[in-house]
């Protein structure tokens, strides 16, 4: 297939593979079965499923429909998933939507995905889950008052440079890491689900009456309330960002997915279910930290736990997001649309190193102004934007080239209504409540232009950029992924 194809006369275009009769320097494929649904399962149980149900139940009005909505969400995110398995057993390479929209639209849409995701969308949502984390972390040293945002900033910095070094060093490390604090934020979450079992037990189910009544009907509303459920559920795509790395892809890719996400979306059933068990529907919009308030009414003197899981799970699913967010700068510089030196890994540690160390710096940046909600409403305008034109990718090699070969095929349908989930979910906010940062957002992906022609299309290269990627080349012992090994 013509889609497959590279230039060789750039050596970022060529293979990495290992099948050419020449060992070359590449990633490892150290991501298994189990470590795939830890990646899934831990980026996507990070801050959300502690911060956003108080904001759900906000723009949907009451416990039922809010209840919906979470259902709604995981269904879209399995959807979703699916329809990402299928494009990962055709093109199989590491980089997620930035690979699939280059591949299939070419490098243009591609470069501004990768321009986008690499230096806003990425980082600030890194941003966000550590600054929860920097929230949680260090509550309990402020008791009866409100932390400090230079103590909550600093430890959200921390946090990120913690990351760098162990994303940096070993593969094998970060995806150990993921599976404790994966089982960690699992059993932390089955407490809080056995605490609400217990309380439904006894009778407190007076949330649940009259659980429809004052729903909202305004598309606008629902569909930010679509944003903040669908921000818990973020992560769901993380698998096909590291295909590369995967242990046989074709199998793992699909199974990890049909395990992580079903367990997910029950969990957060069950963790709203419990709150509301536990909290009325005023007492849960009122709370700022809505998991901690359950502890405080369940747990009594044993609340500190929740405070600390929640650091646990936010830290973990911050180190998915880190592993899978360096993988896109790296394969974006791979392909061209990024400096060179980001192309490169560890000669000793098989890393992207160079890749991990730009996304932390813009990270860092992020932390300096970042707002976690206007984050994540805005980070699911982009996603949604940008996952709608890699759906819309499937459907046309599903119509216009169903001989390329896959081993797994997800029925039309499916990508269809994922399709439209997303156009609706990109135009709703906008026709109900028009918002002028939604245009700054638009007119930053489309600066992108000024950069790719000069710099992509005629490759207009300055010499000192080749005298910096070669300093830096030598300063953090790195070497382009294409070269051989020896």
């Amino acid at each position: 297939s013509t889609m497959r194809e590279r230039t060789m006369t750039d050596p970022l275009h060529s293979s990495t593979d290992l099948s050419e009769g020449k060992e070359k320097l590449r990633l490892k494929q150290e991501v298994g079965l189990i470590s795939g649904v830890s990646l899934i399962a831990g980026t996507m149980i990070g801050s959300g499923i502690f911060m956003s149900p108080e904001w759900v139940l906000h723009h949907m009005g009451n416990p039922a429909s809010s209840l919906l909505i979470w259902a709604a969400c995981g269904l879209l995110a399995m959807f979703g998933a699916l329809s990402y398995a299928e494009l990962g057993t055709i093109i199989k390479e590491s980089g997620g939507e930035y690979i699939y929209i280059l591949r299939i639209f070419g490098s243009f849409p591609a470069f501004l995905f990768a321009y986008t995701s690499v230096i806003l969308v990425r980082p600030a949502g890194l941003a966000a889950v550590c600054l929860s984390f920097a929230e949680y972390a260090i509550a309990p040293f402020y008791p009866g008052c409100s932390s400090p945002q230079v103590a909550i900033k600093c430890a959200a910095a921390a946090c990120i440079l913690i990351l760098t070094i162990i994303n940096c060093l070993n593969v094998r490390l970060a995806t150990s890491v993921m599976n404790i604090f994966t089982a960690a934020k699992l059993l932390a979450l089955l407490v809080i689900v056995v605490g609400g079992l217990v309380l439904l037990a006894k009778g407190q189910t007076q949330s649940f009456q009259n659980g429809f009544q004052g729903t909202t009907a305004g598309i606008g509303a629902v569909g930010v309330a679509f944003y903040q459920g669908l921000w818990s559920y973020d992560g769901w795509n993380n698998l096909n960002y590291v295909t590369e790395e995967l242990k046989k892809p074709e199998v793992t890719l699909p199974r990890a997915l049909m395990i992580a996400i079903p367990l997910v979306t029950c969990l957060y059933l069950l963790v709203n279910v419990s709150y509301l068990a536990a909290m009325s529907p005023s007492e849960l919009l009122s709370s700022g930290a809505v998991a901690v308030t359950w502890g405080d009414k369940v747990l009594g003197s044993w609340a500190w736990l929740i405070s600390l899981s929640v650091a646990l799970s936010t830290f973990g699913s911050s180190n998915g997001t880190f592993f899978s967010g360096g993988r896109v700068c790296y394969i974006a510089a791979r392909e061209g649309h990024m400096p060179d030196i980001l192309s490169m890994a560890h000669v000793r540690c098989l890393t992207p190193s160079p890749a991990l160390l730009f996304t932390s710096a813009m990270s860092l940046i992020m932390i300096v102004s970042g707002s976690f909600t206007s984050i994540v409403n805005f980070f699911s305008f982009m996603a949604w934007l940008f996952y709608g034109m890699t759906i819309s990718g499937l459907l046309y090699l599903k119509i216009k080239k169903p001989e390329l070969p896959r081993s797994y095929k997800v029925p039309i349908v499916i990508p269809i209504i994922v399709l439209m989930a997303a156009v609706y979910l990109v135009l709703a906010p906008i026709i109900d409540q028009p918002q002028v940062e939604i245009l700054y957002i638009v007119l930053f992906i489309f600066s992108g232009i000024i950069f790719y022609f000069p710099l992509v299309r005629f490759k207009y290269h300055p010499r000192f950029l080749k005298r910096v990627t070669l300093h830096l080349q030598l300063l953090l012992e790195v070497a382009p992924t294409t070269k051989d090994a020896n």
